[in-house]
């Protein structure tokens, strides 16, 4: 497994080259407060207007510091052979029940 830090910084260079058409991943994380994201949503489209295909892990701690979530991550973006990555840097709080 990778570590966190290599992974995080492979995932942020595929998110800044920006829109490059499909296929596309999205990552978004969630969690009870904006501080610590304990769920992530990675959401898969393969062209424009397709069903989108979601995902999600969860952690004990923060998701976005959790070397296995991202190491998986990485791994989903490099199968799905993914042209454009959009990762939501603001954390979504749960919605309350």
């Amino acid at each position: 497994m990778m570590n966190v830090d290599k992974a995080k910084k492979r995932i942020s260079k595929r998110v800044k080259r920006g829109f490059k058409g499909y296929p596309q991943v999205s990552l978004d994380y969630f969690g009870d407060t904006t501080e610590v994201a304990t769920e992530v949503v990675i959401t898969f489209l393969s062209e424009e207007g397709a069903e989108p295909q979601t995902q999600s892990f969860s952690s004990e701690k923060d998701a976005r510091e959790d070397e296995a979530i991202q190491s998986v991550l990485l791994k989903i973006i490099e199968r799905a052979e993914a042209n454009t990555v959009i990762e939501n840097p603001v954390v979504h709080k749960f919605p309350q029940e």
